[in-house]
C-alpha cells in the first residue's frame, strides 16, 4: 500500500518491526499485568491489574504481533489478553468505546463475538434523556459526565446495535466539547442548570480534538447518513507533534495526541495528512528499540509527561500496519478483525 513517490516499506514497515519487538519485550516484563506508561530512561513500565481504560489498546497490540509474526504462542497471548477484558462488559464507564472496540477490532471471531455483547451493554447504559452514554462512575467522581475521550470506540460499538443512538452520543459530545470549548462537562438535573463546563481536562488538552476526530472518522465509516463529515472542517492538521495542552506551548508534547490524530486522516482517507504526522512519531520520536517516547498523560499531575504510553504506542503500530498491509482499516458497522490474523 504505497503513497505517492516513496514506499512505506522504505520507513513504515521497519518502524513497525522495532514497536511489534518492544511489545514481546514488554509483554515479557508485564507477565498478566497490562501496561500503562514506561519511563523514557530505561523504558520501565508502570502496569494495572485491570487494564484500566488502556486495556483495549494492550489487547491490540498483541493481536497486531500475532499477524506480524504467525506465533501459535503470540495468537495465544492475544487471546489471553481480550479475555481479560471482558471484567469490563458491565462497567459504569464510556471508556468501553476504547476498551472493546480498539481491544477487539483486529482480534479473531472470540474477540467479536466480545465486541457485541459490550455494544449491547453500553447500549444499556445509553440515557436517552440525556443522549449520551454517560462517562460512568467506574473511576470515581461524578457519573454524568460528558467528556471527549468517551466518543472514540463508543460510536462504532453502538452504531454496530443502534445507529441513532450512536449519533446522538456523537452529535451530544460534538456540541459540547468542539472548538476551544471545553473537554467535559457535567450535568446537574436542579432547574437552570444542565450542561456545565468542568476545569479539567482543560481546554487546551491536546487529546480533547485527537479523540474527537477519531470518533466523526468512525461516524463517516458507520454512521455515513448522520452527515457528520462536515464537521471534519472545523479543523486544522497538526503538521507536528502537538503541545500537551495549548496553553504551555514551549512545555511538553504530546505524541499521542499525533497518533491519534494520524489513526483518524488514515480512516477518512486523509493520506498525505496521516502520512506526514507518522513519518514525525517514526523519524523523530520512535527509539531504534521501538518506543515512542514523548508522550503526555497528564500535564496537570504531573503524571508520565515525556513518556511511552500504550495507547500511543498502538495508535502509531495501527497506522503504520494499515500503510504496510498488515491491518485494513475498518470496514463498517458491525464489520469483523481487519483481516485474517496471519
Amino acid at each position: 500500500m504505497p503513497y505517492p513517490d516513496e514506499p512505506a516499506a522504505v520507513w513504515a514497515a521497519p518502524a513497525l518491526a522495532a514497536v511489534l519487538d518492544r511489545v514481546a519485550r514488554t509483554r515479557a516484563e508485564v507477565g498478566g499485568l497490562f501496561p500503562l506508561f514506561a519511563e523514557p530512561a530505561g523504558g520501565t513500565w508502570t502496569t494495572t491489574r485491570r487494564g484500566s481504560w488502556t486495556g483495549g489498546f494492550w489487547a491490540g497490540l498483541l493481536w497486531l504481533r500475532a499477524r506480524h509474526t504467525g506465533d501459535p504462542g503470540d495468537l495465544a497471548a492475544a487471546r489471553a489478553c481480550t479475555d481479560r477484558l471482558a471484567e469490563w462488559v458491565g462497567a459504569d464507564t464510556a471508556a468501553r468505546g476504547l476498551i472493546f472496540w480498539y481491544g477487539t477490532v483486529l482480534a479473531d471471531d472470540d474477540g467479536a463475538r466480545l465486541r457485541r455483547e459490550a455494544a449491547r451493554a453500553c447500549l444499556g447504559s445509553f440515557d436517552r434523556q440525556l443522549g449520551v452514554v454517560p462517562w460512568g462512575g467506574a473511576f470515581g467522581g461524578p457519573r454524568l459526565l460528558a467528556r471527549a475521550d468517551g466518543v472514540p470506540g463508543m460510536v462504532p460499538l453502538l452504531a454496530s446495535v443502534d445507529a441513532p443512538a450512536a449519533a446522538s452520543h456523537l452529535r451530544r459530545h460534538l456540541g459540547l466539547c468542539v472548538g476551544s470549548r471545553p473537554a467535559c462537562w457535567s450535568w446537574e438535573y436542579a432547574p437552570g442548570t444542565g450542561w456545565t463546563a468542568r476545569a479539567g481536562p482543560p481546554p487546551g488538552w491536546s487529546r480533547g480534538p485527537a479523540w474527537l476526530l477519531l470518533a466523526i472518522a468512525a461516524a463517516v465509516r458507520h454512521l455515513p447518513e448522520a452527515g457528520h463529515a462536515d464537521a471534519v472542517g472545523a479543523w486544522s492538521p497538526p503538521e507536528h507533534v502537538p503541545p500537551a495542552d495549548t496553553a504551555y506551548r514551549t512545555g511538553p508534547r504530546d505524541t499521542s495526541a499525533a497518533a491519534i490524530t494520524a489513526a483518524a486522516w488514515l480512516q477518512l482517507g486523509r493520506r498525505e495528512r496521516a502520512v506526514a504526522l507518522l513519518k514525525t512519531l517514526a523519524g523523530v520520536h520512535l527509539t531504534g528499540d521501538g518506543r515512542l517516547l514523548d508522550g503526555c498523560y497528564d500535564l496537570a499531575a504531573g503524571t508520565a509527561v515525556r513518556h511511552e504510553l500504550i495507547w500511543g504506542t498502538f495508535f502509531l503500530a495501527y497506522g503504520l500496519a494499515q500503510l504496510t498491509g498488515l491491518a485494513d482499516p475498518p470496514r463498517g458497522p458491525g464489520a469483523g478483525p481487519a483481516g485474517p490474523p496471519r
